[in-house]
């Protein structure tokens, strides 16, 4: 019988020798087996000017840095707090131009010029922002994680209602300045987590601070 017609005897031992082969064939690199070495595919950084609580800062960021990275590993303003990191729990809601928005979903560059306002930023020097004051005064926080960010979204949330906007909730679509119920708060606040269920004291807080001057 002719060579051609011997089955190829596929063995336990052939199977590992040619699948060793190609692993390590796969690791050299490009040059070593005479094609192109590897393109530095690396992204140059760009200058972003940010207006974060009323100072001015130049940062040299990758563009794909995200404005929560750029608050908490470039500024050190760490009170935005870095949780799902995919827009879900609120934890990293920030004021920019007085709306509140989720920094984790947001690349700084896209904010260049604009004003930001973070947890930090609240406060006027030692005294509390009427929202910090009524979380404080109604036990609003028991871990804290998610103080800041709830903090923050109430603020945006209030100035919502002040200007008209209504919400899922909202009963009379024709009302000019909806009436901020339990159930519009909770509605509005739906955003921000609280795995510590402290909701009835955060609602509690919003409602006393929705009646003082911010």
């Amino acid at each position: 019988m002719s060579e051609a017609n011997n089955p190829i005897e596929v063995t336990r031992r052939t199977v590992v020798e040619t699948g060793t082969t190609a692993l390590l064939l796969a690791a050299l690199p490009r040059a070593a087996l005479g094609g192109s070495p590897d393109i530095d595919r690396s992204t140059p950084a760009a200058t972003v000017e940010l207006e974060i609580n009323s100072h001015s800062y130049r940062l040299e960021l990758d563009p794909r840095t995200t404005l929560l990275d750029a608050l908490r590993e470039h500024l050190a303003l760490t009170g935005t707090k870095k949780g799902c990191d995919h827009g879900q729990c609120g934890a990293c809601t920030v004021l920019i131009e007085g709306r509140r928005i989720n920094s984790c979903l947001t690349l700084a560059m896209m904010h260049d010029g604009q004003s930001i306002t973070t947890i930090e930023g609240l406060a006027d020097s030692e005294r509390l922002h009427p929202m910090q004051a009524a979380f404080v005064e109604h036990d609003g926080f028991q871990c804290g994680y998610c103080t800041s960010g709830q903090i923050c979204s109430a603020v945006g949330m209030l100035g919502e209602a002040r200007a008209g906007m209504p919400s899922y909730a909202t009963a009379d679509l024709t009302n000019p300045q909806p009436e901020l119920t339990d159930a519009e708060i909770r509605e509005r606040m739906s955003g921000n987590i609280c795995r510590c269920a402290a909701y009835p004291n955060i609602v509690a807080a919003i409602k006393q601070s929705a009646g003082s001057p911010s």
